[in-house]
């Protein structure tokens, strides 16, 4: 039997084995899920955030759906940027969708947000549904990406944007030995430290290396049907946007 394999950090598993792992280490983390963002990126994440949703500029009466949406930091920051308009936030693992249910802001903006649990590589919308797809250092996690491409093309009505947020590779060498150097030496460790998890930390950091650059990124991109698909770097690349629009 030839079984199709993928990545979970430096490990080869079965595609089937894939979700259900990758839903262990957020079902593990969830709790400690956004304190460990800050400790991690050292508050940076939010700057890149922001960066990303001034480039979204989301309008009023907007419909969003941020796809491996977590704890819905993303929706929160669309919804106010936004002034008025409905957040779906959809993630696999349940009780990240918990953890953001109980933020303050989830409370605050309760009738313009829904928490779906579900998968970002077999959506459950209807084709031409929504004005926005976002997702934010998830797509790296998704066993086939492309299909999580081609899922969000779906589901976006025409003339609707994609934006995905993800760890990217810093395009000089030496800076990425360095970065690197903090990620295997650090990042676990602060896992341990703060979240009593050393290797899902681990796990985090592996499938970073694992993710492709930017330009193959933007050709799968460019091969779910975006029009007009562009990347902008954030912090020299230790992040990276990506936008396209359904035309």
């Amino acid at each position: 039997m030839n079984e199709k394999t993928t990545h979970f950090g430096f490990e080869t598993v079965p595609e089937a084995e894939k979700a259900g792992r990758v839903q262990g280490v957020f079902g593990s983390v969830a709790s400690k899920y956004d304190v460990m963002n800050d400790a991690m990126s050292m508050g940076i994440h939010r700057i890149w955030k922001d960066a990303m949703m001034d480039w979204l500029a989301p309008r009023a009466g907007q419909k969003l759906l941020d796809v491996a949406g977590g704890t819905g930091d993303i929706s929160f920051r669309f919804l106010k940027r936004a002034g008025s308009g409905h957040a779906t936030v959809l993630d696999l693992t349940e009780p990240m969708l918990v953890e953001g249910r109980k933020r303050a802001e989830a409370d605050q903006m309760a009738d313009s947000l829904d928490w779906i649990v579900g998968d970002a590589m077999a959506l459950p919308f209807e084709d031409n549904t929504f004005d926005v797809y976002t997702i934010s250092f998830g797509i790296r996690n998704v066993t086939q990406p492309q299909e999580a491409l081609n899922e969000a093309f779906r589901v976006l009505k025409p003339g609707g944007r994609l934006m995905v947020l993800e760890f990217s590779q810093i395009p000089n060498e030496l800076m990425q030995k360095a970065y690197d150097l903090y990620s295997f030496n650090i990042i676990p460790r602060m896992g341990q430290a703060i979240a009593g998890d050393r290797d899902s930390y681990q796990y985090l950091v592996e499938s970073i290396r694992q993710f492709p650059n930017q330009e193959t990124f933007l050709e799968m991109v460019k091969k779910a049907g975006f029009e007009n698909a562009k990347y902008r770097n954030l912090t020299m690349g230790v992040a990276c946007l990506h936008s396209g629009w359904k035309i």
